[in-house]
């Protein structure tokens, strides 16, 4: 859902004029919010055709709502972090904007109080004099500050998937059990052992089929993440060896 228009990165294409048109990302919040909305439509028709109640009902292990819980958490922080990396990008653009068309209105905005990721990184370059034209390491810092907060929900990603594994096992390991313990078998116990396969097996495919569903969802949003993390340090590359060179280099 979260695919935004490639950037092109400055070395690759030789020199770009400095009245080159502003190169722009999809809205990532707005995607986010739109995917959210297909989310929470599904859920609803889920519910109306009673399907949450009956893989609820399957599942004394309660690993299944452990799982939609997880996700739903991990899907509302997806979308603070959306709304934070586009404010950011969003400061970039605007910088970029003034470096443009006025350099002194630029200079103000880089000695204003440090509110946000462009000026700490420009500011920071500019206060070094020659030393500015290398930015490898504070490109570095901002690529971390944009990026490294997503290791925690990946993390969480994969813990989705595996709490689907582990209600499989567990579903089986109640269906081994439960067959076990019966020492004979007869017709009369027919019903019973199809209610003990029914119990153990639904077990292990509900949560399986959760948490693989969970982790798809959740891990499209986190790459859509990683993705406008990538652009925005490209961004800042591009400022930095176009526009802020341009400036700052007379």
């Amino acid at each position: 859902m979260f695919w935004f228009k490639r950037q092109s990165l400055p070395g690759l294409t030789g020199g770009r004029p400095a009245s080159a048109p502003l190169q722009r990302v999809e809205p990532l919040f707005e995607l986010w919010c739109a995917f959210c909305g297909v989310l929470i439509f599904a859920a609803y028709m889920l519910m109306v055709k009673g399907v949450w109640q009956a893989l609820f009902n399957a599942d004394p292990t309660y690993l299944t709502a452990l799982i939609v819980l997880l996700f739903l958490g991990a899907t509302v922080w997806t979308g603070f972090r959306a709304m934070e990396l586009t404010r950011q990008y969003q400061h970039f653009e605007h910088l970029q904007h003034l470096l443009r068309t006025n350099t002194e209105q630029a200079r103000a905005w880089l000695a204003s109080e440090r509110h946000c990721w462009a000026q700490h990184f420009f500011a920071g370059l500019a206060q070094r004099g020659d030393g500015w034209r290398d930015s490898g390491q504070a490109l570095n810092l901002l690529a971390e500050r944009a990026a490294s907060p997503h290791e925690m929900p990946w993390w969480l990603n994969g813990v989705l998937l595996k709490l689907g594994l582990l209600g499989k096992v567990i579903g089986f390991s109640i269906l081994a059990l439960q067959l076990g313990a019966m020492d004979t078998f007869d017709a009369g116990q027919t019903a019973t052992v199809l209610k003990t396969l029914t119990g153990g097996l639904g077990i292990a495919l509900l949560t399986t089929m959760t948490g693989l569903a969970a982790n798809m969802l959740l891990g499209l949003q986190l790459m859509r993440l990683d993705r406008f993390a990538d652009a925005l340090t490209a961004k800042a590359l591009d400022i930095a060896e176009f526009d802020f060179h341009r400036v700052m280099g007379h």
